[in-house]
């Protein structure tokens, strides 16, 4: 059986990676298919034009993990729901009928809570274009799947850190970070439990839900993960003061209904990925 990822830059790559140790045969549609590892059947695709390669036949699972070329709502419109549009319309074409189609979306669709608590039941209110576009790909791909005898599944991802993305690392080592003067819960997961809730989901033998939010278990305040790697880098902790606009909204997501499902994680808190990120880098504990 062939799962067929739409999609494989980072995120992707490693689910592919994943999914090719769990014993499936692995397609990866990218635009540069030769920086694909060997276990992956690369194979060029333009997500963004309508001539995409034949599906094999015998694909039981597509995954639709893309990125935007830039932060713009053209961008994200090309990317997200006229990619995803793409992917189903050569699903019709060539008469395959997977068992599950997984999406990748984000907690970007709730927009901001306050600091409330944010879950699968929560209604969706993006404030952004990049949240409105996500869930406008979300509802199409509802919306296209329904009687077709394919599963919809929608992973809502909270922000991702890992290799090659050190963000707040930078900030903190630069003495560019700033900790909020008011308390601002963030959202996030580390790269690899990312694409190991993707291989989970996809391969899931019952039946899933529509929606999970993939977070790790700590909705945490920016300041405490702020002042949690100074300490580890040996960094002056960072001021406190005027933050700025809140990248993904204030507001706590749970991970309850994903961690139901048995999927277990590598990294359950910013504390242990970060540290494994830092280990990566070179950075050592004072």
């Amino acid at each position: 059986m062939t799962v067929l990822l739409a999609g494989c830059g980072d995120l992707g790559t490693e689910a592919g990676l994943l999914f090719a140790a769990a014993g499936q045969r692995v397609v990866g549609w990218r635009r540069s298919p030769e920086k694909l590892p060997a276990a992956i059947e690369g194979v060029a695709a333009d997500l963004s034009g309508t001539e995409l390669p034949v599906i094999p036949a015998d694909t039981t699972a597509v995954v639709v993990v893309v990125a935007a070329d830039s932060p713009t709502e053209a961008a994200y419109r090309a990317a997200y729901v006229d990619g995803l549009a793409h992917v189903l319309d050569a699903l019709e074409r060539d008469g395959v009928t997977p068992r599950r189609v997984l999406f990748v979306s984000s907690t970007a669709v709730y927009g901001d809570a306050g600091g409330g608590l944010v879950d699968e039941s929560t209604t969706a209110a993006p404030a952004g274009f990049s949240g409105r576009v996500l869930r406008e790909a979300e509802e199409l791909l509802l919306s296209r799947l329904r009687g077709t005898g394919s599963e919809a599944v929608v992973l809502r991802l909270g922000g991702i850190y890992g290799p090659g993305r050190t963000r707040l690392i930078n900030q903190v080592r630069s003495g560019t970070a700033v900790i909020p003067d008011e308390p601002r819960f963030t959202n996030r997961i580390h790269r690899d439990d990312a694409a190991a809730a993707i291989v989970h989901l996809a391969l899931l033998a019952a039946d899933p839900a529509q929606f999970y939010v993939g977070v790790d278990d700590d909705p945490a305040e920016l300041g405490d993960v702020l002042r949690f790697l100074a300490a580890e880098m040996g960094c002056p902790e960072p001021p406190v003061g005027p933050a700025g606009e809140a990248r993904g909204g204030n507001k706590r997501c749970s991970n309850a209904l994903l961690r139901s499902s048995g999927l277990e994680f590598s990294y359950p808190t910013f504390r242990e990925g970060y540290r494994a990120v830092l280990a990566g880098t070179g950075v050592r504990h004072p």
